[in-house]
């Protein structure tokens, strides 16, 4: 049976519905939906999103969600340099918990600075740099994610409030801007590994992540 696409509203850019399907997981059964948004202009270009649908989640209020960027490196390849896998998994886990929910899952590697990039970040990090440094001597931004499409999904949905499922202020603040209620966090706190604990440090001294202080509490409990 042929669905139409369904234009959500006039952002720019442009989101729309494309597909939806059950998705049997480890976790529980989700509804997949795909979602495209496209780029106006000559040469207009696009990128598809997952919404990970939970029970009924239309005309929810403080819905659980999880807005969650893609990390190829962590989620594909096992990487242990960053949380991604780990926080995706436990939202999920999470929200099948609940019985409601949905982890939006947007294609903005790498922070929204793409891969290639990313791995060049990666090098210099081997060299010394943090995360917030390695991006700047690339002349990138700490965090070039957007939140639109994540918007459009809720709308698609009509849903009423969210809490969201981070540790990252910017990421409700951005919410906000685009209308939307965000009525509480919850936090997605994964314990450190030898490869990740400076990138954690980093993103709580220096990017606001509402994180544990472990370099405090490590030298609390030396003393």
């Amino acid at each position: 049976m042929h669905v139409p696409e369904r234009v959500i509203r006039p952002h720019t850019p442009q989101t729309e519905w494309l597909a939806s399907a059950e998705l049997p997981t480890r976790f529980g059964p989700f509804k997949t939906h795909v979602f495209r948004t496209t780029e106006p202009g000559d040469g207009a270009c696009f990128k598809e999103h997952v919404a990970l649908v939970f029970g009924d989640i239309r005309d929810a209020a403080a819905l659980p969600i999880r807005i969650h960027s893609e990390c190829i490196t962590s989620e594909v390849f096992g990487s242990l340099k960053c949380d991604c896998k780990e926080q995706l998994d436990a939202a999920l886990a999470e929200i099948a918990r609940r019985g409601r929910g949905a982890v939006l899952y947007l294609r903005q590697e790498g922070r929204g600075i793409g891969l290639a990039n990313k791995i060049r970040a990666y090098s210099l990090q081997e060299k010394g740099a943090d995360t917030v440094d390695a991006n700047r001597l690339l002349g990138l931004p700490d965090d070039a994610r957007v939140y639109n499409a994540a918007a459009d999904m809720l709308d698609h949905f009509d849903v009423e409030s969210v809490q969201l499922m981070t540790n990252n202020p910017a990421k409700v603040d951005g919410l906000r801007e685009l209308g939307i209620t965000v009525v509480g966090c919850l936090p997605v706190v994964v314990a450190p590994n030898p490869f990740s604990a400076g990138y954690l440090e980093t993103k709580r001294a220096r990017m606001a992540h509402q994180l544990p202080n472990r370099v405090a509490s490590e030298q609390a409990e030396a003393e």
